[in-house]
């Protein structure tokens, strides 16, 4: 038997409880809160042009909410898989899921089921892939066709169908982020759209690959030098990875976040005082990631480790401002005496734990020093909901809601558990973004 088809056995054994249909409804208003975020930006701007009127079919308008939800930095992170699942799946199941008029449950279930496929199998590709291959992008056509399998009634076969279609589209390099081109959007855009293509080819006899993971033509050798494929089954009776996976406080990468915590604690330490020196220890992929002192436009700083060290120690607080021209050359003098480095026990401990230690000595001769092995919006640290709803309506605000519009959108995502039919959520925001 594949490793697919047990996947997808894996997957339609586990139960489903009420707490996880209100963990999925709260992760589908957190992306569907980024998508709106997303499409007030300049990227969004790029992406609404191309867009034009809106004539699209559900699986373009899929990929257009894909990619938005993925600009502004604020969306999920699933840490073992270092995916974000939610720019990928949720778009999918509200775009085919208001297409098929399929129930809230079977939405919330089919969000469950996609972020499974997708962060089981990013555990899975070990942590070279993720040194050229942008994992959202990789993995993210597993999620996407595993949630519309379910969506569309797909028996067991037919679903290992899809995710062998899915995976045979996997791509997704990291080559933009030494320019900061657009490609990261595309990357969340096309890896939704691809699985929703997928399980509708499987829905129509379309057959994929059985073996497209541990095939000898297939991902695992083809994109991953040091795999780990017994991951993909590993304690099945696990609580659902939507209910592991991180929720963002802050509009920067992941990478940043842990240090970001530490900064913003020391920040109310320092009382003022002036600062000489900041030394930050933590894992080889933050800086792989986001080692850059002096960042030159916007995205760069959410993706530096000094920038976001740098203004949290300043200001406070981190917010979607916080990476603009004047915040840059605000905390410029200070990013630059940013010191970064790699160590242990951060190392080692990554991807299950994602830590950071930041040291900090001021001109007084003081010296600080915090250390986060998680940090806020982890599972050990979560969000509540009514944090989880506030970060949605400061979102919303930014996309352009009014507040009763935002608090109305709010109240009917959180609803879906309870409700008999689902709004299509989908297609209001295709109208609203682009009117």
């Amino acid at each position: 038997m594949s490793l697919t088809s047990q996947l997808v056995s894996l997957i339609r054994r586990k139960p489903v409880t009420r707490e996880d249909l209100d963990r999925s409804a709260l992760l589908a208003l957190d992306a569907l809160a980024c998508a709106y975020a997303g499409s007030a930006t300049p990227v969004g701007a790029v992406l609404r042009r191309w867009a034009g009127g809106g004539d699209l079919d559900r699986k373009r308008a899929a990929f257009l909410m894909g990619a938005m939800t993925h600009i502004t930095e604020t969306d999920d992170l699933h840490r073992a898989s270092v995916t974000h699942p939610g720019c990928v799946v949720v778009p999918a199941v509200l775009a085919q899921g208001a297409a098929l008029d399929a129930s809230p449950e079977r939405q919330l279930t089919a969000m469950l089921h996609g972020f499974e496929a997708m962060c089981r199998i990013g555990a899975a590709v070990g942590p070279a892939h993720y040194r050229v291959w942008h994992n959202t992008a990789t993995c993210g056509p597993f999620g996407s066709a595993m949630a519309a399998a379910t969506l569309l009634g797909l028996d067991d076969a037919a679903a290992v169908d899809a995710l062998g279609n899915a995976g045979t589209q996997a791509s997704g390099l990291w080559q933009f982020i030494e320019t900061g081109a657009m490609s990261k959007h595309l990357h969340a855009g096309r890896a939704c759209e691809s699985g929703l293509l997928a399980a509708e080819l499987a829905q129509a006899g379309f057959t994929g690959p059985p073996e497209i993971l541990e095939g000898g033509k297939g991902f695992f050798v083809g994109l991953c030098p040091d795999p780990e494929p017994e991951r993909i089954l590993a304690d099945a009776d696990a609580p659902w990875q939507l209910l592991q996976t991180s929720i963002k406080p802050w509009p920067s990468c992941r990478h940043t976040h842990p240090l970001i915590d530490c900064a913003l604690e020391l920040h109310a330490l320092l009382d003022g005082g002036q600062v000489e020196s900041v030394r930050v220890a933590t894992y080889r992929a933050a800086l792989d990631v986001c080692d850059r002192a002096t960042p030159q436009s916007q995205y760069e700083a959410k993706f530096s480790l000094q920038h976001c060290a740098a203004i949290a120690l300043i200001d406070g607080e981190v917010a979607l401002d916080s990476f603009d021209g004047a915040s840059r050359a605000r905390v410029a003098d200070l990013a630059a005496r940013v010191e970064v480095v790699a160590e242990e026990p951060f190392t080692s401990r990554y991807p299950v734990s994602w830590g950071a230690e930041l040291s900090v000595k001021t001109v007084a001769g003081a010296a600080f020093k915090v250390l986060r092995r998680n940090c806020r919006g982890d599972p050990e640290l979560a969000l509540d909901a009514d944090e989880m709803r506030a970060k949605a309506l400061g979102l919303l605000d930014y996309g352009g809601l009014d507040p009763a519009a935002a608090a109305r959108l709010c109240d009917a995502v959180l609803a879906l558990p309870d409700a008999s039919e689902a709004p299509d959520l989908h297609a209001d925001f295709v109208a609203q973004t682009l009117e």
